[in-house]
């Protein structure tokens, strides 16, 4: 497990090069150079050892890194193959999405049970799941064991339904909704923020 100080910056990258680490394991390349790495993902090299140091380092000088163990490495760090329960509340268009989404699977996260309020939605069917009135999430809580709670609802909401999951003892929320959220230390909240990134994306057209 990663070590409380490393940087949330260092995290950050680490999806990234297990990404290219995939490719280059699916295309038979053996070893890696940190110089490699650099070119493939836009990191300098003496980032990338930095990065790799702060958990001990995986390579050997002169010999570069084993594409397949560093990927084991980076895959036990992040925890990619442990498999994390999850619901998601608010199945509109986005929430659909990301219901129907396969390749969420493939990093450990197991979808089993989503909630709206609309009762057109209710009794629908998501990818196998049948959509419960959120009403009735306080009683799923009780009976499940979820790690993650996936929130895809209006700002006006979003806070009382991570009260909600944080009250049943989830310490993950990945936050859809266009709201900071107030929660304890202890609770980890990804924001995923869409206009955000546009903003993001205008600025640099704008000032390029």
């Amino acid at each position: 497990m990663a070590d409380k100080r490393i940087s949330i910056a260092v995290i950050r990258r680490l999806p990234k090069y297990y990404r290219y680490l995939e490719e280059l394991e699916s295309q038979g390349v053996k070893g890696v150079s940190s110089q490699e790495l650099s070119e493939l993902t836009g990191f300098t090299a003496s980032q990338i050892r930095q990065d790799f140091n702060n958990f001990g380092g995986f390579g050997q000088q002169g010999f570069g890194y084993n594409v397949k163990s560093l990927k084991q490495a980076i895959s036990d760090i992040l925890a990619h193959d442990q498999v994390k329960n999850a619901v998601m509340v608010g199945a509109g268009n986005l929430g659909k999405t990301i219901a129907k989404y396969s390749g969420f699977k493939d990093c450990g996260l197991n979808l089993i049970g989503i909630f709206d309020r609309n009762p057109n939605n209710i009794g629908q069917e998501l990818d196998g799941i049948q959509i419960q009135d959120v009403k009735k999430i306080e009683g799923f809580l009780e009976k499940k064991k979820v790690d993650i709670g996936i929130i895809v609802v209006d700002k006006e909401s979003a806070q009382d339904i991570c009260d909600i999951l944080v009250k049943h003892g989830l310490k993950g929320i990945w936050n859809f909704a266009p709201i900071d959220l107030d929660v304890e230390d202890d609770v980890y909240v990804e924001n995923v923020s869409f206009t955000e990134s546009l903003l993001v994306l205008s600025y640099f057209l704008n000032n390029k």
